[in-house]
């Protein structure tokens, strides 16, 4: 009988061991481990950040020093378009993205239901007025053909600039960063507007000589080896509400990660790098 009871209790033994072992591996499985109950005992430093080549990625490779001695180690996944960042951070594969400025993050949340927020501010691209043809917006002729982007969210600001350069007014009471051709109520010139082409393609519609004058933003600009304070015809100033933003999932701008990726990039030593990098073609914000 003794012996029977010592086999069974063996095998009970046995049992027990192995379903805590089966837990314990799945706790560790879901990023747990046996000593805090299957909970992450730290949240990650690994931040992946997605970001249009310039200047975005730029001002990030000047970042990812400071980041590693605060412990967080940045990957940069760069983008050539303006659609692609937002759907990634969607789905999960970046942690945050840097390339959209207030109004157009705003027109991508209502268009596609994001729940992105603003984790930070961090600089302004002045877009600028381009032209082969022309030195100067007082030179261009009736009838001329202005190219801008087919981004809905950038007609306001072209719009803005090119009524305070005196060749058109917009109706009376329109919010200026939502302003649309329709909103054109003089125009002397009687300009045409082409908004044919993504914001990417308008440095190679420029260089072709195509239209009378192009407006192309800033990053795409310095992208394509143009000079916006030397290039450009005509260029907005640097209080544009056009601010380019850290935009992360809503709830992760309370992450220290996110709060500390924001921190560095407002920095003095960035601000400085943008500076000195850019001439005055990209400007940094400290709010």
């Amino acid at each position: 009988m003794k012996k029977w009871l010592t086999v069974l209790f063996t095998f009970a033994l046995v049992l027990f061991l192995a379903a805590c072992g089966t837990s314990e591996n799945a706790n560790t499985e879901k990023g747990g481990n046996a000593d805090n109950g299957g909970e992450k005992s730290e949240e990650s430093t690994k931040l992946v950040v997605g970001a249009s080549n310039v200047p975005h990625a730029e001002i990030l490779e000047e970042a990812k020093p400071l980041l590693k001695e605060k412990g967080i180690e940045l990957q940069i996944e760069t983008f050539q378009d303006y659609v692609l960042p937002n759907q990634a951070l969607e789905s999960g594969d970046l942690d945050a993205n840097y390339f959209q400025h207030i109004p157009y993050l705003n027109s991508q949340i209502a268009e596609h239901g994001y729940d992105f927020v603003n984790a930070g501010g961090i600089h302004i691209e002045p877009i600028g007025v381009y032209s082969k043809k022309y030195k100067s917006l007082d030179e261009l002729p009736e009838g001329a053909t202005i190219i801008m982007s087919s981004s809905v969210p950038d007609h306001g600001r072209i719009l803005s600039l090119l009524e305070k350069e005196g060749l058109i007014t917009l109706k009376e009471g329109v919010e200026k960063t939502e302003a649309t051709v329709d909103d054109i109520v003089e125009n002397p010139k009687k300009l045409k507007f082409d908004t044919e082409y993504e914001a990417s393609l308008l440095p190679q519609i420029f260089n072709n000589n195509e239209g009378d004058a192009v407006l192309i933003n800033s990053n795409y600009a310095i992208d394509a080896g143009l000079n916006p304070l030397e290039d450009a015809i005509a260029i907005e100033e640097s209080d544009s509400p056009y601010v380019n933003v850290i935009a992360v999932r809503s709830g992760d701008e309370n992450k220290e990660a996110i709060k500390t990726l924001v921190e560095v990039l407002r920095s003095e030593k960035i601000q400085n790098f943008i500076l000195e990098k850019y001439k005055g073609a990209v400007v940094p914000v400290s709010e």
